[in-house]
């Protein structure tokens, strides 16, 4: 099924999401790239293993006894960072695949603002 027949007939996958460029709504198959952020996956990459390492020194801390309010300034760095990562990948998500989207018009546009809508719905619950 395409975006556009997933548009008209409601369905997405079960995350909630919109295949990306028209492809199928399965979850088990993979949207075909490049995606926004296949130009910095590099960049993205090296920024999650900064993030991994923060997350890797809150455990060493829990298991070292260090002070509970210096863990949970560790955590906040954290969450803010995850936060930042997932802001650069929601524009570059805009940038890409919403703005293909928009070029192509119909039915796939309105799939792709639902999903980006949905998305920063998820990103304002945490």
């Amino acid at each position: 099924m395409t975006t556009t027949e997933a548009a008209a007939t409601g369905t997405t996958d079960p995350s909630g999401a919109a295949p990306c460029h028209g492809a199928p709504a399965a979850a088990s198959e993979q949207h075909p790239g490049p995606h926004g952020y296949s130009k910095q996956k590099d960049q993205h990459l090296k920024r999650l293993r900064r993030i991994e390492g923060q997350i890797r020194g809150l455990q060493r801390m829990v298991e070292e006894d260090v002070y509970c309010i210096d863990i949970l300034t560790q955590v906040s760095a954290s969450t803010k960072a995850l936060q930042s990562f997932a802001l650069q990948l929601l524009e570059e998500h805009l940038r890409h695949c919403v703005a293909d989207a928009a070029l192509k018009g119909g039915a796939e546009i309105d799939a792709k603002v639902a999903e980006a809508s949905a998305a920063i719905a998820r990103l304002l619950r945490t």
